[in-house]
This record gives structure tokens, C-alpha cells and sequence, in this order.
């Protein structure tokens, strides 16, 4: 055991992040020479055992259908119906266009589950609408970046399922215990756009046009055909997990079935759109386990050299107590989040943390929301942000950077307030598990 050793594992991630190496094997170079530090030539035998755990993690294993899933409503056209459902109703309101943007986000981001995926799919759908009728372009890129993020959020999420399976806790109720804060977190993304469209109309003019004075009868008629199938396949999926009826996998696999029999209903299913939603499928899942090894490896051989015994050194000598302790191991998620991709965030830090949280008595529940609430908030942040350079992948050249950074930061602090409320009122992450694991 060398705390030297596990200290320096960090410098030498960042390092290799910095120089641009993929974030898997920046995390397995490092585990690799510490743990032959600590292990000497049977270095290799737990470095496969890591390998092994990570491809035989039953909950892990949900993790390629949820995904399947989401690519096959992304490619389908149903997320384009979906929008045009969300601008009949909410497009006259003041901002209405960003409110049916948030609105069709937080929707498809509880039926796809993949922060990317749902911004770039948003994005090409809202910025020409928003664009149309003259939307300011920081409300434009706040609004879709935001959304965006809600992928982190609102279940089913790939992050929750990772930091369930690290956590030893079940993935339903973890699901539960997201549920309130994203509607939280949603509302609060909405009332900011209400506000500043209402006290600056310029920012986001109502959007007024002949599909949107269509009929109340025509407009009954495309909702049941373009978000009563998402919801009824949202409530599937989340209802079978939260009851305990199906397994995440099983949930997973329901979901992605459901997904398909949509593309049928709606005449969308072909082979073109199943290869590449199976092509999305593979090179995701594969970049995600192969993170998830080589996480599974830094943070073994970061405890083989008395990583632990070194993380409750520094807490301890700082003094900081139960509250101080969880805003240190906050803060260090958020910093990590600038520089790390969230898998390698959380599963670098929830191992780390987790004794800790679990000694003090505290809930890994409630604590597990505020991590993803966290991760999100550093997804949306300047001026690293991953969700800022995804939409200026598809943004139109009069959009800049300066403009995309401005438009986020009310966002933002929309998120630190969700972060607020919960760390001050936990029940409204821990009532909803408690009631559905009593039943």
C-alpha cells in the first residue's frame, strides 16, 4: 500500500485526458501501473477480473436495450411528431416555441435516456422553428442545450443505471427517487422561459401560424396519434421497473420492443432505420462498458494502494462534518465533470464516496440524486461544457459561442436551485421510493 501512488493516479488521468487520449484508456494505463505497484504480476488477473465483473453486470446489462430503444425513436420520425404535438398546444404562449422544446426534451429524454442523442435530436427540430420566427439566439441555445441535459435526469437514464449498479441499489426505486426532482427541475427550466418572454417578448415572440390554428378536434386527433403512444410506452417501462414487476433488463427490453412496434405503427420500420439504431446500439453500449472496465480497474487499484484510507485522511483533517463532507464530494464531481466523461465520473467517484455516505447514516438514494443532479450541472456549465460544443455541431453560423454560453447560465442556475431544494427537503427524492417499495 502506497498513498503516493494512489495520489498521483489522478494527475495521470487528467494528464492523459488533456493530450486528448480516449477517456477508457486513460483510466486503465494508470490502473494498470499502480496496480502492478500493488499486486505485482497478478496485475493481470485483476485487471480481468474487472473486465469480466463489467460484461457480466446483470444491471448493466439493461444498458444496450435502453439505448436500442432511444435510437430507434430518434430515427424513426416519432420524436418529430412529438414536436409538432408540443407546438399546437404551447406555441401561442409567450416563449411558447422553448416551452414545447423543453417540453418534447423531457419527454423523449424519459423514452431515449441519452443525453446526446436527445440534444442533437431537439436541436435540429427547434432551431429552424425557433429561427422562423425570429427567437432570440441565447434563449435558442439555452433552451436546447437544457433540454438537452434532462437525458441525465429524467428516467430512465443510463447515468442512474450505472451509479445503481455501483451503489448496490435497485435501479427502480433509483428511478423513483429522480422522478420529482427532473419534474423540479423541468418546471423551473419552463418559469424561467414564461418570465423572461413575458417581461422581454423580443427574446421569444408567440408563434402564430395555420397549423396552430388547426381545429380542437385536429388537434385531439395528432395528439393521440403523436404523444399518447410515447406516454403509454414511457409508463411501460418505468412502471414495470418501479413495481418490481420486471427486472432493468427486462423493462429495458419491453421498452425497446415497444419502440419498434411504434416505428411499425407508424409506418417507419425498415431496415435502413433498424441497422442504424442497431449501429447507434453497439458503438454506444461499447464505449460506455469499455469505460465502465476501465473505471472498474483505476478505482480497484486506486483501493488497492490505500486510496480509501487516503480519501478519509483529507476529510478528516478538513473537519468538515457530515454536510461539509457531501458539498466537498460535490464539488469534486462537478469539478471532474468538466474534464471527465459521467461514466468515468461516476464511476470513479460513487466508489469512492459512497462509504463514506453510507457511514454517516445518510441515504445513497437521495445522495445518488444530487451526484446526477451535479453531473448535469456540469454538462451544462461554460466553458467546458459537453452539451455547449454538441449543439455548436448544429447550430447556424450566426450563432456563437459567447451567445450559446449567456443563454445557458439561467439554466444553470435553475439546476443549483433543484440541487438546493433537494439537499434541503431529501424526501423529495426519497418519498416516492418509499412508497413504491412498500407496495
Amino acid at each position: 500500500m502506497n498513498l503516493w501512488i494512489a495520489g498521483l493516479m489522478f494527475p495521470a488521468l487528467f494528464l492523459q485526458v488533456f493530450q486528448g487520449m480516449p477517456v477508457a484508456f486513460a483510466l486503465i494505463l494508470p490502473a494498470f501501473l499502480a496496480g502492478w505497484y500493488a499486486f505485482g504480476p497478478m496485475v493481470f488477473d485483476q485487471m480481468y477480473g474487472a473486465l469480466y465483473g463489467a460484461a457480466t453486470n446483470h444491471i448493466l446489462s439493461a444498458i444496450p436495450m435502453f439505448v436500442l430503444m432511444g435510437a430507434l425513436l430518434e430515427r424513426s420520425g416519432i420524436a418529430a411528431r412529438l414536436f409538432r404535438t408540443m407546438q399546437l398546444w404551447l406555441g401561442g404562449l409567450p416563449g411558447g416555441l422553448a416551452i414545447a422544446t423543453i417540453a418534447m426534451a423531457a419527454t423523449f429524454a424519459a423514452a431515449a435516456g441519452v443525453v446526446g442523442a436527445v440534444e442533437i435530436m431537439v436541436g435540429l427540430m427547434a432551431i429552424p422553428a425557433m429561427k422562423r420566427f425570429r427567437y432570440n439566439n441565447s434563449l435558442i441555445a439555452g433552451t436546447i442545450c437544457a433540454g438537452g441535459s434532462l437525458g441525465t435526469m429524467i428516467p430512465p437514464s443510463v447515468v442512474a443505471v450505472v451509479y445503481a449498479s455501483l451503489a448496490q441499489v435497485p435501479v427502480g426505486e433509483l428511478f423513483a427517487a429522480m422522478l420529482f426532482p427532473g419534474l423540479l427541475m423541468t418546471t423551473l427550466f419552463v418559469g424561467y422561459i414564461l418570465i423572461a418572454t413575458t417581461l422581454k417578448p423580443e427574446l421569444g415572440p408567440r408563434a402564430d401560424d395555420e397549423d396552430m390554428r388547426r381545429p380542437l378536434g385536429e388537434k385531439i386527433s395528432i395528439t393521440m396519434r403523436g404523444l399518447v403512444p410515447m406516454m403509454l410506452l414511457i409508463i411501460a417501462v418505468l412502471g414495470s421497473l418501479m413495481k418490481g414487476i420486471a427486472s432493468p433488463t427486462e423493462a429495458a427490453a419491453l421498452g425497446a420492443a415497444a419502440a419498434a412496434v411504434l416505428c411499425i405503427f407508424y409506418r417507419q420500420f425498415n431496415w435502413d432505420v433498424f441497422s442504424g439504431a442497431l449501429r447507434i446500439t453497439v458503438r454506444i453500449t461499447a464505449m460506455i462498458m469499455l469505460i465502465v472496465a476501465g473505471g472498474t480497474m483505476f478505482t480497484g487499484a486506486f483501493a488497492a494502494n490505500g486510496g480509501a484510507k487516503l480519501v478519509h485522511m483529507l476529510t478528516s483533517d478538513l473537519g468538515l462534518g457530515s454536510t461539509g463532507t457531501i458539498i466537498l464530494f460535490l464539488g469534486i464531481v462537478f469539478l471532474l465533470g468538466f474534464v471527465l466523461d459521467w461514466t468515468a465520473n461516476v464511476l470513479i467517484c460513487v466508489p469512492l464516496f459512497l462509504p463514506f455516505i453510507v457511514a454517516t447514516g445518510l441515504d445513497p438514494l437521495w445522495f445518488g440524486v444530487m451526484v446526477i443532479v451535479v453531473i448535469q450541472t456540469s454538462y451544462l456549465t461554460p466553458p467546458l461544457a459537453s452539451s455547449i460544443f454538441y449543439l455548436l455541431s448544429i447550430a447556424p453560423k450566426d450563432m456563437t459561442y459567447g451567445q450559446v454560453c449567456r443563454g445557458v447560465m439561467p439554466f444553470v442556475l435553475a439546476q443549483l436551485l433543484t440541487l438546493l431544494i433537494v439537499a434541503l427537503f431529501p424526501a423529495i427524492a426519497t418519498w416516492l421510493p418509499q412508497q413504491v417499495s412498500g407496495f
